[in-house]
C-alpha cells in the first residue's frame, strides 16, 4: 500500500507540474483544455478496462480462501464428531488433540499463512491424530476416522495454498505503471489557468485509482493486510469440541495451552 501512495503521489505532483510547466509550451492559452465532466470519462474507463478484471480475480480468491477455512473448520467437527465411536481412551484424547490443532491453527497457522506457508505447531497435532489412529485399527470407528482426518488435512492444503497471490507482480506493477502515466497525461490535459476544479477532479481521480489498488492487494492476501479472512469458524469448532469434551469427560486436562503448543 505504501508503494502505491508513493508512486500515485509521485504521479499526482508530475501531472500538475507537467500542467504548469509543460502545458504552456505544447498548448495555447486559448485552448481550453479538458473539462472536469471530460476527466471523469477516462476515469470510468481506466477503473472498468483496467482493474476491474483483476478486481474480480482477487475478489474471487479471497471468497475461496474463506470457503477452504470454513471448509476445514467443517471437516474438523467431523472429524471431531466420529472420535465419539471410537473407545476410551482414545476417544478422549482425540477430542483433546482437536481442540489443540484448532488453537494452533488460530494462534499459530494464521500469522504464518501472511508469509504463505504452513505452521509446524498445527502439524504436531495432525500427527498426533493417527498415532491415535494406529491404536484404533482393529476399531469399527478407524475407517471413518481416517477419511474423516483425510478431509480435514486436504481442507487445510486448500486454506494454505490461498494465502497465495492470485495476481502476478508483473501485472500488479503493470497497472500501477499504466495508472501513474495516465494521471501525468489527465494533468497535462488540465487547464493551464482558471483550474481549481479540474485539479480537484484529478486528485480525486488519483485517490479512487489507488484506493481500487490497494483494495486489489489487500483482497489478494486473504490472511494478512486490513482485508482478511478471520479464523471465526476455527474457534467456533475449538469452543464447542472443548465444551462437549468438558461435558463428557469432567476435570480432563488438555495437553496443551492456550496457543495450542504443548504444555
Amino acid at each position: 500500500m505504501i508503494v502505491i501512495i508513493v508512486v500515485l503521489a509521485a504521479a499526482l505532483s508530475a501531472s500538475v507540474a507537467a500542467n504548469r510547466y509543460l502545458r504552456p509550451r505544447m498548448v495555447t492559452e486559448t485552448d481550453q483544455g479538458m473539462k472536469v465532466q471530460e476527466l471523469i470519462g477516462p476515469m470510468q474507463t481506466l477503473t472498468i478496462l483496467l482493474l476491474a478484471f483483476v478486481l474480480v480475480t482477487a475478489s474471487a480468491s479471497y471468497a475461496q480462501a474463506g470457503d477452504a477455512a470454513r471448509r476445514e473448520a467443517h471437516e474438523l467437527a467431523h472429524l471431531a464428531a466420529m472420535a465419539t465411536y471410537a473407545p476410551e481412551p482414545q476417544q478422549s484424547q482425540l477430542l483433546q488433540d482437536v481442540v489443540c490443532y484448532a488453537r494452533t491453527v488460530r494462534t499459530a497457522e494464521w500469522p504464518a499463512m501472511a508469509a504463505v506457508r504452513s505452521s509446524d505447531a498445527s502439524d504436531q497435532w495432525s500427527h498426533a491424530f493417527r498415532g491415535v489412529f494406529r491404536t484404533l485399527r482393529t476399531e469399527q470407528a478407524f475407517g471413518m476416522l481416517v477419511a474423516a482426518d483425510d478431509q480435514r488435512s486436504l481442507a487445510r492444503e486448500e486454506r494454505v495454498a490461498q494465502a497465495s497471490p492470485s495476481v502476478p507482480a508483473p501485472i500488479f506493477w503493470f497497472l500501477l505503471t499504466v495508472l501513474a502515466m495516465t494521471v501525468i497525461a489527465l494533468g497535462i490535459a488540465v487547464p493551464h489557468r482558471d483550474n481549481r476544479g479540474q485539479l480537484a477532479a484529478l486528485v480525486a481521480i488519483t485517490v479512487l485509482l489507488g484506493g481500487a489498488l490497494v483494495i486489489i492487494q489487500n483482497v489478494d492476501r486473504p490472511f494478512d493486510r486490513l482485508i482478511n479472512v478471520p479464523p471465526t469458524a476455527i474457534h467456533t469448532v475449538e469452543t464447542q469440541v472443548l465444551h462437549d469434551l468438558q461435558a463428557a469427560h469432567p476435570g480432563a486436562a488438555l495437553p496443551c495451552g492456550a496457543d495450542g503448543n504443548r504444555a
